[in-house]
Formats: structure tokens, C-alpha cells, sequence
């Protein structure tokens, strides 16, 4: 969850660590703040609440130094405030920390450490690891990176952090497992940070570190090692994003960026996913004969929140176009499974950060029970792409607000191509069909571009439901996912209750919750299942309530039933949830900033999932 960030170079500190943890913030931001080291002396400076916060503290007390940690909070252990923000010190504040992750074993280690005469100022688990530094470094005498080896002996649970000591000015230790860290190479200058985006400012040469490995970060070099002390030689990997990938580029909110993205993200996956001669170029990893794809029998997927809304509509391409049966699971259920791998199976798992810890943790209980497995991924070089045998990332660029919008429908444009390549290799359908839906599929960005240029009509929706302490989402087929997608949105950026069904699931209990008070949005594009879902809009209304309807353009009828409409293009059944989902995006987006609700930064929440 938390940002981290740390440096050591010659520009001015405060800058960098500033503008690297401005990067993160949609990791967390309950709290911020950094400490630096200057002439043998550590200064730290914290704030509770956003970035900005600290901003202006830094501007009425500058900080110097050529060395120097940050952090910004997504609070787990001890509410947010200034003395549970990071860094935390050690009783001789020679030591400062700056920690992702959870010490699970942290109640047992601080009694020791009281007994022993530690004084703790926080509530925090993170607080033990810069006392048990100190044991080792200021009371024994060891050197910092040996006192951090030592220390990790004695904990459990999973950590990213930073560690900076006044006493030694020209290096600072970098350690992980189970949440990510990334080194940053520079020119006399080197990095580190919890995610990439922090550091594209500054370079873009990047070794990510793996579990049970630490890093030793001087001006000129970075040394990694195993936790055991064993040198291991890094790989350095070119991040391929500028910096106004990360940046707003004169939009409001990352958010509305990001939605009206979504026509480049989908072009850019048709041209590197299906323009290669006609033959798909489908994957971008894979450790094992094709052929064994290729005979996949059955298809079991793990993903979390908007990632399982995405595998429950790769779920239909999969079984209606591919002809292989798969079942759907959340990960945090899935990876406390007792699972039973059959013959010609494949766990797929699909995670924008790739370092969810949920989907982690499925993936590697999946692999130790035999199968095989391929990700989807919107991350280089993130863990579960590389534990997984097989990768296809979806190259969608940063996403940095906290609602996912352009990750999704770049997850579903991979679930896509991969349902058609399986179709294909399989023969479930002829090369026409496959012609045919593979062109729609590149008329998708066009008819994304003309629902982006009417969403005032979604506003103007807005302006008269934001104020509704409820919102239902219904649809059937393989929009259905999409109600749940809606109902996601709502609740996280606009904090209004908000649930997502089966339309024939809503008179087994849904339905009670009808009067003139509820909108009630009726995902309904024309479809197998369209006379269906007029039957099923037909019993809201008959209990009064306000629907909303998103159906395909012509469709002029369902105006004697709706109370507005929201039009979207005609395309294939199967690609309809490339277009039904933006008009719910942007519901939600206008609910919220009509409510004044911090859009890219909701409260309590976090980009990255790296805690259970």
C-alpha cells in the first residue's frame, strides 16, 4: 500500500524525495513524511493527512543533505497522525525507517525490546524494526547493513523498506518481501522506490528487487544481495514510460485522464495484438511449449475488485467463443482453496500492479498445486509476472487514480484477444468469424471517441441522481460484470451504497430495496439477453423506481420506459462491455466531483493491495 522512496546524490533532497512521493501518493496518504541526513546529524519532518501537507512544512523548515527517505501512509497499524507517520526513529535518533508491509510478530518483539529499555512513541509495527536496528547498530556496534541483515532474522510477516543512520552518510539499505521496491540507476545518483512512477522523473533504468533481498544504495553503486549476504547480479530493465504518463496533462483529475484514455489503450493493443500479418502476437513471456496452451482444457481465474469484474467477462469469451470451460474466484478466497488440478489446466491471474498480494499469494498456491501459470498484467517487471510461466501485459501506461478505469477495459481487450486466439487454434471458429470480430474490435477506439464527446448527457444524469443514498446496477449476459464494475465505482470514489446484479437475480431479494428514491441503471445494449432485461426493467418500474438505461443507439423505444437514456454504439455482443462500461465510469466520476468527493485519492483507500 504505502509509498516509499529513497535517495542519495547531489541534487537537493527535499526536491526529489517531494516529487518522487508526490508520484506514490495514490498509494496512500494518510500521512506523509521524510527524513534526511546532513553532516552527521538526521532531521525528519512528518505530517498527518495528504502530501501537501508536508509540502508546507518542508517550505517553513528546508531540509539539506545529499541522503534521505520518504513516506506516504495508507495506515494499518495505529491511526492516522503525526506520531504514527513515517520515518520512525529509534530512542538514539541515529536510525530512521521508512516501511511497506505488516510485522506480524511485532507484539512479541516489542515487549522484548520495552524489557530491554526501548522507548516507543508510536502505535505502529514499524517502530520495532528501527529499535531492533538500533540494538544492532547503536548498541553493538555493527554496520548499518549488517544490523538490517540481523533484523530481518528476526521478523515475520511482509516489509518493504528504507533505512537511513547518521552515522553512515554515504549509503543507505533497501530490503523487501512480499511488497515491491524498485532501484532506480542514476548518473552518480542512485534510487528507490515502492513503484515506478516515482523515479521515471529521474531515470529510467530500474532493477526490481525480489523477496529476500536487499539492497546497499551508495552515490555510484547498488549493491544486491540475498538476505543471506550472497552478491546477486541485477537485472536492469528500461521502464518505457515518459513522465507525462504520470502527470494530469491539464485534466482535473487522473481519473477523467484515464477514462478518455481508453480508445489509445484499446488501439494500441488491437496494433500489437492482432496487426502482425494477421497472426496474433499474443505473449510477452513464455517459459513453456505454446502447444501446451493449446490444449488447455479448462481455465481457472483469480483476480480482485475490478480484476475479478474483468475475469467474469473473460469467463463468457472463454467459454462462448474458445469453447473451454472457466471458473471465476476472488483471490482472497481462492488462495484458501484446497484445489484439485486436473489434466490441461491453467490458472490465470489477472492484476493491474502485479503485486497484489491476494493474487500473489493465489498464484503461488496455485503453482505449488501443479498448474500452470499465466498472467495478465499491467506492470514490467512486477512479482506475479515474474513467478508466473506466462505473461501478457496490457501495456494500458501508469494509472494513477485509485478507481481503475483504462486498466480494466485494457484487461478485458487482453481477455479478448486471448479467447480469439484460443478460438482460432482450436477451431471453434472459422476465419471469418474471426476476421469479422477482430475488425470490430479495431472500430472499438472510434466508438469509444463518440460516447467520450457526448458525456455532458452523463452529467446531466448526475446533476439529478448524486444526492441518492443508493444506486442499483443490473444487466444480464456478458454485461453483467459490468453492473458489479458500476456499483464498484460508485461506492469507491463517491462513497454512496451501491450494489450490481444479475437482472434475474434481482427479485430474489434486490428488488425490496425499489422505490422512487433508488436510480436503478439498466445496462441493456442490444443483446441475446436485451427482451430479457426489459422484462426484468419493466418490475422496477412498476415499483416506482428511477431508471437510467444504457442501450444501444436507435433503440427509441426504451424511452417509453426509461427516465433517461444514455446512448452507446452498435457493435458485437461479445465487445458491448468495452462501450457499456464508459458511461458508467463516468456516472461515477460526475457523482463524485458533484458531491466534492476527492476522486483520485477516495478515502481509505489504496492503489496497490499489498496487505491481506
Amino acid at each position: 500500500m504505502c509509498g516509499i522512496v529513497g535517495y542519495i546524490g547531489s541534487r537537493k533532497i527535499d526536491t526529489v524525495l517531494l516529487k518522487a512521493l508526490s508520484r506514490l501518493e495514490y498509494r496512500g496518504y494518510d500521512s506523509a513524511g521524510l527524513a534526511t541526513v546532513n553532516q552527521g546529524t538526521l532531521s525528519i519532518l512528518k505530517e498527518p493527512g495528504k502530501l501537501t501537507r508536508l509540502v508546507m512544512r518542508v517550505k517553513e523548515n528546508p531540509v539539506a543533505g545529499t541522503l534521505g527517505i520518504g513516506h506516504t501512509r495508507w495506515a494499518t497499524h495505529g491511526e492516522p497522525s503525526e506520531r504514527n507517520a513515517h520515518p520512525h526513529s529509534d530512542c538514539t535518533n541515529t536510525v530512521a525507517i521508512v516501511h511497506n508491509g505488516i510485522i506480524e510478530n511485532h507484539d512479541t518483539l516489542k515487549s522484548h525490546l520495552i524489557r530491554e529499555g526501548h522507548k516507543f512513541t508510536s502505535d505502529t509495527d514499524t517502530e520495532v524494526l528501527a529499535h531492533l536496528i538500533e540494538r544492532f547498530h547503536v548498541i553493538q556496534g555493527c554496520g548499518l547493513e549488517e544490523s538490517v541483515r540481523r533484523t530481518i532474522g528476526e521478523i515475520k510477516g511482509s516489509y518493504a523498506f528504507c533505512v537511513v543512520s547518521s552515522r553512515e552518510e554515504n549509503v543507505f539499505i533497501a530490503a523487501r518481501n512480499g511488497s515491491p521496491l524498485v532501484v532506480g540507476l542514476g548518473n552518480g545518483e542512485n534510487f528507490v522506490a515502492s513503484d515506478a512512477p516515482a523515479i521515471v522523473d529521474f531515470t529510467r533504468n530500474a532493477v526490481f528487487l525480489e523477496d529476500y533481498q536487499m539492497a546497499v544504495v551508495s552515490r555510484d553503486e547498488v549493491k544486491i544481495t540475498s538476505n543471506a549476504g550472497e552478491r546477486i547480479r541485477e537485472k536492469v530493465v528500461r521502464i518505457d514510460w515518459d513522465a507525462k504518463d504520470v502527470s494530469k496533462e491539464g485534466f482535473e483529475h487522473f481519473m477523467l485522464k484515464e477514462i478518455e484514455e481508453q480508445p489509445a489503450v484499446i488501439d494500441r493493443l488491437f496494433r500489437m495484438r492482432f496487426e502482425n500479418g494477421g497472426e496474433p502476437k499474443l505473449f510477452d513471456v513464455l517459459r513453456f511449449d505454446v502447444s501446451q496452451l493449446k490444449k488447455v482444457e479448462r481455465v481457472v481465474i483469480q483476480a480482485c475488485g475490478t480484476s475479478w469484474h474483468a475475469a467474469l467477462t473473460g469467463k463468457f469469451f472463454f467459454e462462448s467463443l474458445s469453447g473451454i470451460p472457466a471458473e471465476v474466484d476472488v483471490s482472497s478466497e481462492f488462495r484458501y482453496r484446497k484445489l484439485i488440478p486436473q489434466k490441461k489446466e491453467l490458472l490465470l491471474s489477472i492484476t493491474q500492479s502485479g503485486e497484489t498480494i491476494d493474487t500473489l499469494m493465489g498464484l503461488r498456491h496455485a503453482k505449488q498445486s501443479g498448474f500452470k501459470a499465466l498472467s495478465i498484467c499491467n506492470v514490467l517487471g512486477s512479482t506475479v509476472t515474474r513467478e508466473s510461466d506466462a505473461v501478457i501485459y496490457t501495456h494500458a501506461g501508469p494509472e494513477i487514480g485509485v478507481a481503475s478505469t483504462k486498466a480494466y477495459t485494457a484487461q478485458l481487450g487482453v481477455l479478448f484477444a486471448l479467447s480469439l486466439w484460443w478460438a482460432r487454434e482450436r477451431g471453434s471458429v472459422n476465419e471469418g468469424t474471426y476476421r469479422r470480430l477482430a475488425d470490430e474490435f479495431r472500430e472499438l477506439p472510434d466508438k469509444m471517441r463518440k460516447i467520450i464527446s457526448a458525456k455532458d448527457r452523463v452529467l446531466e444524469i448526475a446533476e439529478k441522481y448524486f444526492q441518492a443514498r443508493d444506486f442499483l446496477f443490473l444487466a444480464r449476459g456478458i454485461n453483467y460484470p459490468n453492473a458489479h464494475e458500476g456499483a464498484l465505482k460508485i461506492k469507491e470514489i463517491a462513497y454512496i451504497h451501491a450494489t450490481g446484479h444479475p437482472a434475474g437475480e434481482m427479485k430474489h431479494g434486490p428488488i425490496a430495496l425499489i422505490d422512487e428514491n433508488m436510480p436503478v441503471v439498466a445496462i441493456m445494449p442490444e443483446s441475446s439477453v436485451y427482451e430479457k432485461m426489459v422484462s426484468n426493467i419493466q418490475e422496477v418500474k412498476a415499483r416506482s423506481g428511477k431508471l437510467i438505461v444504457v442501450t444501444t443507439e436507435g433503440n427509441t423505444a426504451i424511452e417509453r420506459l426509461a427516465d433517461d437514456v444514455i446512448y452507446i454504439p452498435e457493435t458485437s455482443e461479445f465487445l458491448s462491455p468495452f462501450l457499456s462500461v464508459l458511461p458508467l465510469q463516468y456516472l461515477a466520476y460526475y457523482v463524485a466531483t458533484l458531491r466534492g468527493t476527492d476522486v483520485d485519492q477516495p478515502r481509505n483507500l489504496a492503489k496497490s493491495v499489498t496487505v491481506e
